[in-house]
C-alpha cells in the first residue's frame, strides 16, 4: 500500500514486531509471500504487497473503507503473526 497512511501503518506494525523476536522469522516470511511479482522493476524497489491486495485485506479485517484505528494496528499484526506462526508449526 503506497497511499499517505502506508508509512505510518508499516512503521506501527514494524514497531510492534521488532520487540518480539519470536515473530521476526514469520514476519519476514509473510512479507515475502505477499510481495508483488517483479517488485524489483518498479519504485520503490522493495518487496511490498500489491495495493489492491492490501486494500482487500484491510477492508475484510476492519470493514468500511479499511481504515484501521492506529491503536489497533500493532496489536492486530502481532495477533495475526502469532496465529501464522502457530498454524504453520501445528503448535497450540
Amino acid at each position: 500500500m503506497r497511499g499517505p497512511g502506508a508509512p505510518r501503518l508499516f512503521l506501527t506494525a514494524a514497531g510492534a514486531v521488532v520487540v518480539r523476536p519470536r515473530l521476526w522469522g514469520i514476519s519476514l516470511l509473510m512479507v515475502w509471500r505477499m510481495k508483488t511479482r517483479r517488485w524489483w522493476r518498479q519504485a520503490p524497489f522493495l518487496p511490498l504487497p500489491d495495493d489492491q491486495f492490501m486494500k482487500f485485506r484491510l477492508v475484510t479485517m476492519y470493514g468500511g473503507d479499511g481504515t484501521p484505528k492506529p491503536e489497533d494496528i500493532g496489536t492486530d499484526v502481532v495477533a495475526w503473526l502469532d496465529w501464522c506462526r502457530t498454524w504453520r508449526s501445528g503448535a497450540s
